[in-house]
């Protein structure tokens, strides 16, 4: 009964959602609560939403603030003197302009957020890509690729996903898989400059003049760049990396901090910090109202006995030969998986299976969560992206043509980090 009510209850959510009958958010909520009460737990159900909201709060609060920080960063221009020196390095010549292209994406990438990747990367280059009649195909494949790599920091969608999907905390997923995130990164930057090497051999190196690629403002908003603080807001940005790889402080407790002291030190004034965490409330409130939504899906889940007496059923039908190797299969089922359905639909719906039977052959909760964030660069491939179709837009170039030119790179991408994970031991090759 608690199988059939499960697996119910994850196929009518991931319906809703990819059938776009329902948003991620409003289903999270109506239909774990309406199983709920047709499986007669309806006098439990209170306790297991609060109980799960409860295990997510750091999370969200952590999303909360990382946004906020991110923000006030991009606001004062930390990124601007990168930009520039970036475009004035590659000049005209396309293999440095391709790799220039991987380097600025994967530093502006850092804040997690993909449409902001976009719209920075996508604004200092397209230009100049057009100008030297370049491929912008490669340009929206390295960008987008580059994105999905730094996406995977606990701030981003994925890996703060997987951790409150299985109840682990971010920075026991991302740590362990920053190697694998470096070699991904590399990966990145080598595609880049063979990309380049063939649009040299094109269209040859051109001479330009400081005026072909000069670089408006970012955003246009120069009255709120703060240049002279240039540095503070770098040491302190640096600072925050520091404490989060060695996990000197919680990551929401952090983010608070380095929240407080950039917006004190960017923004003095109280009418100024208003009006930019105003400009921050949509994506904050997208993002964080999700993650508590979810609590009532996950508690649901787990307070019922659903995963349990899901994971017993795949658990009954799994070659026992597969098992010792669920690493590697989540790692390479998150590829497909992420692809056609929402990150919210496989993290929320079928990673908390997959972990249950995985607990069985001797992966840790946190083990599969990092093999369950290596699909990424695909993921952002999907249809179901919204970030995606602002990059295409911006490039201007056809969706399919997009997918069928970048798949094979984000698939090998993919098996690159997959394959550093298991050699930096963020997950077994065999379940202990």
């Amino acid at each position: 009964m608690l199988t059939l009510l499960g697996f119910g209850m994850v196929s009518n959510f991931m319906y809703l959602i990819m059938r776009k009958r329902l948003s991620a958010l409003l289903a999270l909520i109506v239909v774990p609560i309406l199983f709920a009460l047709a499986g007669g737990f309806a006098p439990d159900v209170g306790d297991m939403m609060l109980e799960g909201i409860r295990k997510l709060a750091p999370t969200g609060v952590m999303l909360m603030f990382a946004i906020l920080y991110f923000g006030i960063m991009i606001d004062a221009g930390l990124f601007d003197p990168v930009v520039h020196a970036i475009l004035r390095v590659v000049k005209g010549d396309p293999f440095k302009v391709l790799v220039g292209t991987a380097l600025l994406t994967l530093f502006v990438g850092l804040d997690g957020d993909g449409s902001t990747t976009y719209m920075i990367a996508i604004s200092a280059f397209l230009p100049l890509y057009r100008r030297l009649g370049l491929n912008t195909l490669m340009l929206a494949c390295i960008v987008m690729l580059s994105s999905g790599v730094m996406n995977l920091t606990p701030w981003g969608g994925p890996t703060a996903r997987a951790a409150s999907a299985l109840h682990v905390d971010p920075s026991d997923v991302f740590v362990p898989m920053i190697p694998a995130m470096v070699v991904g990164a590399l990966g990145i930057v080598l595609l880049a400059g063979l990309f380049g090497l063939r649009e040299r051999a094109r269209v040859g190196v051109l001479e330009l003049q400081n005026s072909d690629h000069h670089v408006e403002g970012v955003d246009g908003h120069e009255n709120i760049r703060r240049p002279k603080l240039l540095w503070v807001n770098a040491l302190l940005t640096v600072a925050l990396m520091v404490a989060l790889v060695k996990g000197l402080l919680p990551l929401p407790v952090l983010f608070m901090i380095a929240f407080a002291i950039a917006m004190v030190i960017n923004y003095p004034d109280p009418q100024m910090q208003r009006k930019r965490i105003a400009a921050y409330a949509d994506n904050i409130l997208a993002v964080v109202s999700l993650i508590f939504a979810a609590g009532i899906f996950t508690g649901i889940l787990s307070g019922t006995g659903m995963v349990e007496a899901m994971a017993q059923s795949f658990l009954a039908v799994l070659p026992p030969q597969l098992g010792p190797h669920m690493g590697v299969i989540t790692a390479l089922a998150s590829m497909p998986f992420t692809f056609f359905m929402s990150n919210d639909a496989f993290y929320f719906g079928i990673l908390p299976v997959i972990a249950k039977v995985a607990a069985e052959y001797g992966f840790s909760a946190a083990e599969i969560a990092r093999a369950s964030i290596v699909g990424q660069p695909v993921h952002l491939l999907s249809p179901l992206v919204a970030s995606t179709y602002l990059l295409l837009g911006m490039v201007k170039i056809e969706f399919g043509d997009h997918q069928r030119f970048t798949l094979k790179w984000a698939a090998l991408v993919c098996l690159l980090i997959m394959v550093a994970a298991l050699l930096t031991g963020a997950f077994p090759l065999i379940g202990g």
